[in-house]
């Protein structure tokens, strides 16, 4: 985690060099800020900093892993590495679900901006309990 925070904290950085340097751009060379661009790489800057802080923040609780130690070897890393689901069609229906909900707002039909929030929040549900109900659940 140590790698992937120092990772983040160099974009983050970059980013917000480059918020700085836009907003003197824009005012210098076209009289006035270019707020749109000004705002897409605060928010950009915000996202990597927010992402980046929790790498940190989990890096502080947490063993060094190999590939963060500089004498760490690829056997350190072998074994078991965690469980991975075989397929699922929940993330489908979540994602035609999400599409309704989107075709709602586009199209202000606030039926369709309703029926698409209750079958996201059916599909999330019928997600993150999977493995805990029917033929998957454990014994």
């Amino acid at each position: 985690m140590r790698t992937e925070y120092k990772i983040f904290g160099v974009v983050a950085a970059f980013l917000i060099v480059a918020m700085g340097v836009y907003w003197w751009w824009s005012d210098l060379y076209l009289g006035n800020v270019e707020y749109v661009g000004v705002l897409a790489l605060g928010l950009s800057f915000l996202l990597t900093a927010m992402i980046g802080g929790y790498f940190w923040f989990v890096a502080r609780r947490i063993d060094l892993r190999p590939e963060d130690r500089d004498e760490g070897e690829m056997a350190d890393g072998a074994g078991e590495v965690g469980f991975f689901s075989p397929g699922s069609y929940w993330p489908f229906g979540l994602a035609l679900s999400a599409l309704a909900t989107g075709v709602g707002l586009v199209y202000l039909q606030w039926w369709l901006i309703a029926a698409g929030i209750i079958a996201i929040l059916l599909t999330t549900g019928g997600l993150l309990f999977e493995y805990y109900t029917g033929a998957r659940r454990a014994h």
